[in-house]
């Protein structure tokens, strides 16, 4: 008959691959926090320039992901600025009360009805929240619009056939120099008013890239719902990690970006020929893109750089 064998000697071979497993994770991360100290080393003081928006506000473990990344980011030293939108929670408030809405050119047509619900929205609800999920774990975040100070001035879009949509005429990034200094993280709802006084939605796209030129922010960073930009639309692997500013326009002129990706490419060719000097656009269904795209060496999304 067979002796069993000792539990000890199970216990024992359990424990060392045990001990095994701890120290390969032990040294993974350690892998990790060094490889991001000569990003936090070189970012530190810098302004990054977030814009926040798609799955990652919609979608709770991707919201909790993208706020720690943000404190963070605050707590070695950078200085991140959040410029988000609210498409989504818009629609459902419009819905809910009964305002239909009229699209041109896949921009929605904004009368001073629709207009009051996107400022309450976007002033009195999702600003707000983000405010409070950061404050939460630690950070200091602020919340405030594009009206106030005068941060924003805002004027009509195109020929004004949209309504109240607007694009930015003016950045007064003085609201933000004091705030920056102490430590509050900015988090900003493209809501803006013109010189009349009139309100108007602005793109939160533009808002980040306009923010980030007047700031002179060292990266913009869009969040997004796609990789990047793709050289082909239906291969994810097709990512272009890094483009020049010649290159992306060439993506455009070719049709190879099209659709959505166009107003968000064309953001960061603004800001990069304002002097930011790259721009990301990340994939934001991914936890903890953020840091992967700031502080480690491959990043996870396309980075758009310099002149010419």
């Amino acid at each position: 008959m067979k002796q069993a064998k000792p539990l000890n000697g199970i216990n024992n071979s359990s424990k060392k691959q045990s001990a095994k497993n701890h120290s390969e994770d032990y040294s993974l991360r350690v892998s990790v926090l060094s490889e991001a100290l000569p990003y936090i080393q070189r970012f530190a003081g810098r302004r990054i320039v977030i814009k926040y928006g798609g799955a990652a506000m919609v979608h709770e473990n991707l919201q909790e992901a993208v706020f720690r990344d943000i404190a963070l980011l605050s707590s070695v030293g950078v200085q991140p600025v959040v410029v988000h939108g609210g498409g989504p929670e818009i629609n459902q408030w419009l819905e809910r009360l009964g305002i239909t809405s009229e699209f041109r050119n896949g921009l929605r047509v904004t009368d001073s009805m629709t207009m009051d619900v996107v400022e309450m929205v976007l002033v009195g609800r999702v600003n707000k929240q983000i405010v409070k999920g950061l404050n939460k774990i630690g950070a200091l975040a602020i919340g405030l619009s594009g009206i106030d100070g005068s941060l924003i001035e805002a004027r009509p879009w195109g020929d004004g056939s949209h309504g109240l949509v607007g694009d930015v005429a003016r950045i007064n990034s003085d609201v933000l120099e004091p705030l920056l200094a102490k430590g509050y993280v900015p988090i900003i709802s493209s809501v803006a008013s013109s010189l009349e006084g009139n309100s108007y939605n602005i793109n939160a796209d533009t808002v980040a890239g306009e923010l980030a030129a007047a700031l002179g922010a060292e990266k913009l960073i869009l969040l997004t719902d796609t990789p990047g930009i793709l050289k082909d639309k239906s291969n994810t692997s097709s990512l272009i990690r890094q483009l020049r500013l010649s290159e992306a326009r060439e993506l455009i002129e070719k049709g190879i970006v099209d659709g959505g990706m166009t107003p968000k490419t064309e953001c960061c060719i603004r800001a990069l020929a304002q002097g930011v000097s790259a721009a990301h656009i990340v994939d934001g269904r991914i936890p903890h893109s953020l840091l992967l795209e700031v502080f480690t060496n491959a990043g996870i999304g396309t980075m758009v750089i310099g002149r010419g």
